[in-house]
């Protein structure tokens, strides 16, 4: 009889709306686990943990996820590996949003499950006698004592409590992330696969919601670009940094651009391929924009079918576009020569940097015979893109 009436309030006996901001509070911390500890530092090396944080985070996630560090780490890996593939874990260009969305926990245990994945992708991962004897050994017991847990400080409500813990990550973090962060949103940077921003202002998935900026700069421990974006995640990294409990090894370039060159050397050469993406996302921005004007001068029947492009335009190789889409796009070009001219001359502007096995002093020729042709071409658009290569300035990586 005691046991039924201490499990109707609990030792906390919170009101509804406590008990509402206590669940949130709970889930807050695993998100926070999970994008400052298993990716930003596992996964990624964008910064270094002091062991007592590594090890809060560790206990928190076998309590309230049950998942092992090296296995988020390895599937994670392999999606930026293989991203946008069928060898991608969880695609949504590959496997359909509704399925990343939906059934993102399914995708990542079938990957788990995967022998070859954790033994090519987990390097450098905990492998001390807690993750040998107690995080990898016992798999669910811990999310166990989180509900008995709950159930001890919330009473019966403990249930719902640790309902909403459970169903937290595999929802927001493998279907939200995984699911919409690479199918809707907006790009700051033109990165080769179809990541994207969901929102501006990552708060409710600890920063992960600019997926966009992780993927073009997967190093970095800071994940927002802009002035008016915003990652919780990094606030609480700067916080841990100042008291000694972190320490940043990479963030993302910042752009800076200076007054512009008269003749540009390596220097300029090297700021260029650091700021590949966001010359790209800028020639992107224009490119969708002739496209619009070139829209308005066809006639109506010709315009809706080629106003469908404008999707794909963000994507400058043109071999990675569905055969339609190619087709379509082949067709509008052969009407414009405007648009002709800007798809040409962002290919040949990506070779910069795609020839690898050319010397740095080939590379800067390519690009100078590049603003050559754009400078001469009359079109103002590749005349601004000139103007920005010429005026960007080497980066310094911050403190």
């Amino acid at each position: 009889m005691y046991l039924f009436e201490f499990l109707d309030g609990g030792v906390l006996r919170l009101s509804w709306w406590q008990l509402i901001l206590a669940t949130l509070l709970f889930t807050h911390v695993t998100i926070a686990a999970v994008t400052i500890f298993l990716h930003r530092s596992q996964a990624h090396r964008g910064l270094d943990l002091h062991p007592v944080v590594s090890q809060f985070f560790r206990v928190w996630l076998w309590l309230t996820t049950g998942m092992q560090t090296k296995e988020w780490v390895s599937i994670h890996r392999k999606h930026h590996a293989k991203c946008e593939t069928p060898e991608d874990p969880h695609s949504p260009q590959t496997r359909g949003l509704r399925k990343v969305l939906w059934e993102g926990a399914e995708l990542y245990m079938a990957e788990a499950a995967n022998a070859e994945t954790l033994a090519k992708y987990s390097h450098g991962t905990p492998n001390d006698w807690l993750e040998r004897n107690v995080y990898s050994r016992f798999t669910w017991h811990g999310c166990g004592i989180m509900l008995g847990t709950d159930l001890i400080l919330f009473g019966w409500a403990g249930l719902a409590v640790w309902a909403v813990q459970m169903m937290w990550i595999p929802f927001f973090a493998a279907g939200v992330i995984n699911g919409i962060g690479h199918f809707w949103g907006y790009r700051n940077f033109d990165a080769p696969d179809a990541s994207t921003n969901i929102s501006p202002w990552g708060i409710l998935i600890g920063g992960e919601e600019l997926h966009n900026n992780h993927h073009t700069f997967p190093t970095s421990a800071r994940l927002s670009s802009k002035w008016y974006e915003f990652d919780i995640g990094w606030m609480y990294i700067r916080i841990l940094q100042s008291v000694g409990l972190a320490k940043v090894l990479r963030v993302a370039p910042v752009p800076k651009v200076v007054a512009p060159k008269p003749r540009i050397d390596l220097e300029t050469l090297q700021a260029v391929v650091a700021n590949r993406y966001d010359l790209l996302a800028r020639y992107a921005r224009e490119l969708r924009r002739a496209h619009k004007a070139e829209l308005s001068k066809l006639p109506q029947a010709e315009r809706a079918r080629f106003a469908s492009l404008r999707l794909w335009l963000r994507k400058g190789n043109v071999e990675a576009l569905p055969p339609q889409a190619r087709e379509t796009l082949a067709e509008m070009l052969a009407h414009s020569r405007v648009m002709k001219t800007l798809v040409d001359m962002r290919t040949e502007l990506a070779k910069t940097w795609s020839r690898s096995a050319g010397s740095r002093e080939q590379m800067l020729a390519h690009l100078e015979d590049w603003i050559a042709r754009a400078e001469a071409s009359g079109n103002r658009t590749l005349q601004d893109m000139a103007l920005r290569i010429r005026s960007y300035a080497p980066i310094a990586q911050p403190a």
